[in-house]
């Protein structure tokens, strides 16, 4: 049996996605890759002996051989504003063509391109990069900021760039019935056992999965454990309905899955959260799943309870689109 490590996801998400609505508004140029895939929710491809009419299609952003003074840069407007924690700046597939250096800068400015007047902050200073490899900077500066400048010296490719951290959002929701599994409401992945295939915050994001990339999956198990993530909640609240959605995963899908739900009123510790979690109060029961299909359950088990954690259970493996929980903010 394979004995998974836990993996404790600290509530950070990728701000830069643009499944959030993050966009690329400026680039000096993007001649050999378009500066837009910098930004993609799944991970890099390498695509063997393929060309486009510039040259050799790469996977990220890349700028063409600089002859002259001067760098080449990006900016990206946030989606959603937010704090930023830790940026991995991913150079995969790019070797001899990546840059030599790399900084980031950020500013908060409500237009959609800054001014003149916009205070840039750096963030991660002049750094040497490393072919093919991911470049991860923890920042200290935890100013809200809603766009982010990533500087390359002078010229090259990145495949793509992930800024963790957490949304500044406004928590005033009304009795309205939303889903609190939405990280556009401010949902957050907590800690799961596994996400060797596809990563665990996908299973919050918005909108149908573009693909099987775009979902929560795990390796195969082997064995007779099972598979788990532990999501707290945009805000605490009472479940109405739960959607399970296991689009584009046919073969692959989870036999069954069960969801134990619970509230926690003070801040503990994620190791504490996984120990307490294994007695959380059944959500719903272990139910049969099929392929490429969204499961509907009304909330029979704990209709009244209020909750702001859910932990979903899959047997033994497998991959999940989405997991949407409509209530009420309570």
């Amino acid at each position: 049996m394979t004995k998974n490590k836990n993996i404790f996801l600290n509530g950070l998400i990728d701000l830069a996605q643009s499944r959030l609505g993050s966009k690329i508004i400026y680039k000096t140029d993007e001649f050999f890759a378009p500066a837009r895939r910098i930004i993609n929710p799944w991970p890099p491809v390498f695509k063997e002996g393929v060309f486009d009419k510039n040259g050799k299609w790469m996977d990220g952003w890349e700028t063409r051989r600089k002859r002259g003074k001067g760098h080449d840069y990006l900016i990206l407007k946030l989606g959603r504003p937010g704090k930023i924690y830790k940026v991995d700046i991913d150079t995969s597939y790019f070797s001899g063509n990546q840059p030599s250096k790399v900084s980031l800068e950020a500013c908060y400015s409500k237009k959609k391109i800054p001014n003149k007047n916009s205070k840039w902050v750096t963030i991660v200073k002049k750094t040497p990069t490393k072919a093919n490899s991911h470049h991860y900077f923890n920042i200290k500066n935890k100013s809200i900021f809603s766009h982010v400048k990533l500087n390359i010296f002078p010229d090259g490719g990145v495949a793509r760039l992930r800024i963790y951290g957490s949304m500044n959002i406004n928590k005033k929701f009304g009795k309205k019935i939303l889903n609190l599994t939405s990280v556009l409401n401010g949902a957050i992945p907590i800690v799961c056992n596994n996400e060797h295939f596809g990563r665990a915050e996908n299973i919050l994001a918005p909108g149908t999965g573009k693909n099987m990339g775009d979902g929560w999956e795990t390796r195969r198990s082997r064995g007779k454990n099972f598979d788990w993530l532990i999501i707290k909640c945009a805000a605490p609240g009472k479940i109405k309905k739960i959607q399970i959605d296991t689009h584009h995963f046919k073969g692959n899908y989870p036999d069954k899955c069960s969801l134990q739900a619970a509230y926690i009123d003070s801040k503990i510790s994620n190791k504490s959260i996984i120990n307490s979690s294994k007695k959380w109060k059944l959500l719903l029961n272990k139910v049969k799943l099929s392929a490429n299909k969204k499961h509907n359950f009304q909330n029979k088990l704990m209709k009244n309870k209020k909750i702001n954690y859910i932990k979903i259970n899959i047997f033994p493996d497998g991959g999940i689109s989405r997991i949407r929980a409509f209530g009420k903010v309570n």
